[in-house]
């Protein structure tokens, strides 16, 4: 499946869109509809999580996500710019079975709405397989799920 990129401006009202566009696009991917709920809650946490850092940071740049399917997986990455806050690492890596929130990758202001970590927690308790990765110029959350036989090789639905 070739690549379908979303960009869109840094408003709440925008994640709903981009969680109906992951949704249909991980359907037609060959997700399994018993984890399409799961792609949805998500990309609504991941989408959510990079509004608020573009709004606290740099209002005029979209959010931008990346939905590609190959090697039996669907893949869904999310990429904010927004800049990190002083207290988190430089960059880092983790996955759904390092501890959530370990990375230290909250936006400034995040944990106005909840505790350190929390919808990075959603994220991987949600997703079969995540990477965080964060540099100084934002961060990229990457998920993941499996796809079903038929679609998965590559024929049309």
């Amino acid at each position: 499946m070739p690549t379908v990129e979303v960009t869109f401006t840094p408003l709440p009202a925008h994640v709903r869109t981009a969680r109906l566009v992951a949704t249909a696009v991980a359907r037609r991917s060959g997700v399994p509809e018993s984890l399409l709920d799961e792609v949805r809650l998500a990309v609504g946490e991941a989408c959510s999580r990079a509004v608020e850092a573009h709004r606290l940071h740099c209002p005029a740049e979209p959010v931008r996500i990346a939905l590609t399917g190959q090697d039996g997986r669907f893949e869904i990455e999310v990429i904010n710019l927004g800049t990190v806050s002083s207290s988190a690492g430089s960059s880092s890596a983790g996955s759904s079975s390092a501890a959530p929130g370990s990375s230290g990758s909250l936006a400034a202001g995040e944990s106005m709405f909840a505790p350190a970590g929390f919808s990075l927690a959603v994220i991987a308790g949600l997703a079969d397989d995540v990477q965080i990765v964060q540099t100084p110029a934002g961060t990229s959350v990457k998920m993941s799920w499996p796809v079903s036989g038929s679609l998965a090789a590559g024929s049309p639905a």
